[in-house]
């Protein structure tokens, strides 16, 4: 695979032109996913009378807990929960990665940030996930029912009914079917608009050149951020916080953000590695990587110190209500989740804080071509540790869930990659273009 340079571009102009090894690669993900998933499902559907039982005695204990009844409603059979479960813990964190290609452009964009526009096609190409990422939500939405989401039970917020929770019950102004929906619809439609527009005024540069395109993105970049911060937030109270229905935190967005963001960044830089090594990105240098580098070593700090805040205060207040989230995934479940715990703290926080420390080490592709790989396996495994012991209990397990992931992974490659080789990898007529060739550290 050889850079493609047309010689009446400007210097800058390369053009991806994809190999159909690559292709196939991407594709044999969608297959050994499909078949991890087939083999999984097989699996969970065998042992379906054993496992029913355990679901529902969790379920029993976790209701308990709660301080709810042990009413619920009849849950479909483990196999289809998992099913349910696994597309939307894949689904949400690709979702989250895409937006956070759009929220890289948009900071970068009002913060005149010169060095990153030898990648600021990668981030452009991410937000290709946002519209088909958005269909998928909503279809697993509705074909899921209460199986995801236990305040969407017949009956929960109807005080006549025996199904009712009065502490759900409380909630019904905000989560009701009509309005959770039509926040999923708007947040998606805005992260879509707006990628959709700065991708626009960025091609449109290409073509005709001036500064018009880029003032004109600055003003779009701030409308959006400001959007970003208050959908993203909801986004992680409804399509996450909101399957432990009883529980809730007040730092959750900022959590579920810094696992998207660290993702986004862990991509995009994985994405120019694999560019630069196949023979693009001539002008990408050590100084850009180590600029990329300190975002993933600085924001899995971060990270860790949102999950440290919220943990910590919830433990030290040792309220029943506020500690269940940390007592079914500390020991709860016959202590299923206990290991994956403390693992996370290890991949998302020691490993790339250890390993990242040195400039050295983040100027060198190894390296952070491993930490990158760590992270965005790590945070997928955030992601599986927030979404399973609410909607599965001790029923979850990894062979669907990986599957998914896999399915998920080559989709979203595909996708992105088509969208990359659209236009040129380097946006040409960018008044920065120059500072971001010559960038040094």
């Amino acid at each position: 695979m050889a850079a493609t340079h047309h010689h009446h571009e400007p210097i800058t102009a390369e053009f991806l032109e994809l190999p159909a090894s690559a292709r196939r690669r991407f594709i044999l993900f969608i297959v050994a996913g499909v078949v991890l998933m087939a083999i999984g499902l097989i699996m969970a559907y065998l042992n379906i009378g054993a496992g029913h039982h355990e679901a529902a005695g969790a379920a029993h204990g976790a209701a308990a807990e709660h301080g709810a009844g042990a009413h619920g409603g009849e849950h479909a059979p483990i196999w289809l929960r998992r099913l349910f479960a696994s597309l939307w813990q894949s689904n949400v964190f690709f979702l989250g990665i895409s937006a956070v290609g759009t929220v890289f452009v948009a900071i970068h964009t009002v913060a005149y940030a010169g060095w990153s526009i030898m990648v600021r096609r990668i981030a452009e190409a991410f937000s290709a996930w946002i519209l088909p990422g958005g269909v998928i939500m909503l279809i697993v939405f509705f074909a899921s029912g209460h199986n995801l989401f236990h305040w969407r039970t017949e009956g929960i917020m109807d005080p006549a009914s025996p199904n009712y929770d009065a502490i759900i019950a409380g909630k019904a102004g905000f989560l009701n079917l009509g309005f959770y929906v039509a926040r999923m619809v708007i947040f998606i439609a805005i992260w879509w608009f707006f990628s959709k527009r700065l991708r626009d005024l960025s091609l449109q540069e290409d073509q005709i050149g001036g500064t018009g395109f880029w003032d004109k993105s600055i003003n779009v970049s701030a409308m959006f951020l400001v959007l970003y911060a208050v959908s993203s937030s909801m986004s992680a109270w409804d399509w996450v916080m909101s399957i432990d229905t009883h529980w809730f935190s007040t730092m959750f967005g900022w959590y579920v953000f810094a696992s998207w963001w660290v993702s986004g960044i862990a991509g995009i830089l994985l994405t120019a590695i694999y560019l630069k090594q196949a023979g693009y990105l001539r002008f990408l240098n050590a100084n850009h990587l180590h600029d990329l580098g300190k975002l993933m070593f600085g924001f899995s700090i971060f990270w860790t110190y949102v999950w440290f805040s919220q943990f910590m205060l919830i433990w030290y207040a040792n309220l029943p209500e506020e500690a269940v989230y940390f007592n079914q995934r500390l020991g709860g479940f016959d202590g299923k989740y206990t290991w994956l715990f403390f693992f996370n703290l290890i991949i998302n926080f020691a490993f790339p804080f250890l390993v990242l420390m040195t400039r050295d080490a983040k100027r060198q592709m190894i390296m952070l071509k491993i930490v990158a790989t760590a992270v965005l396996i790590g945070h997928w495994l955030d992601f599986y540790m927030m979404i399973m012991p609410g909607t599965l209990q001790g029923d979850s397990g990894f062979i669907i869930e990986i599957g998914t992931g896999l399915v998920f992974l080559g989709g979203f490659l595909l996708l992105m990659t088509k969208r990359l080789s659209q236009a040129s990898l380097v946006p040409v007529n960018h008044p920065f273009v120059e500072e971001s060739v010559h960038h040094t550290t």
